[in-house]
């Protein structure tokens, strides 16, 4: 419920998809390792379908699915219940930040990019959890 509300707040269409998987630690910390080089868990990782890939060699899909597809969040229940303990909010208050942070990234947002980025993405996360009424 939470990504469909982002997704009308995001004004994205209504065949937009995207996948989530809630996983353990190790699991998060296989795939962080494997496709980021970071070899521990995170909390979310996000994996863009929609990244342009320069000299790519897919070719072009004619004719496929009409559905937007975004791309797959992948989110550590335990680092979200450590997460909401050490912050002091509910567990679900910590999946929806997390689900919100992850399809932000999936839109191409990068907080890791540099000090402005990653205000812009703080921002718009905190305006998309307060029009969730999802505080802390």
């Amino acid at each position: 419920m939470v990504l469909q509300k982002t997704a009308e707040i995001l004004e994205l269409s209504e065949d937009t998809e995207v996948s989530v998987l809630v996983v353990d630690n190790e699991t998060i910390r296989q795939l962080n390792r494997d496709y980021r080089d970071k070899d521990m868990a995170t909390d979310v990782l996000s994996f863009p379908l929609e990244e342009e890939q320069e000299g790519s060699d897919e070719p072009e899909v004619i004719g496929g699915p009409m559905e937007r597809m975004l791309g797959d969040i992948v989110i550590s229940i335990e680092k979200a219940e450590a997460q909401a303990t050490e912050y002091g909010h509910s567990i679900e208050r910590e999946l929806a930040f997390l689900a919100v942070h992850g399809m932000l990234h999936l839109l191409g947002h990068d907080h890791e990019m540099d000090a402005a980025a990653e205000k812009i993405m703080r921002a718009e996360e905190k305006r998309i959890l307060a029009l969730l009424g999802i505080g802390r």
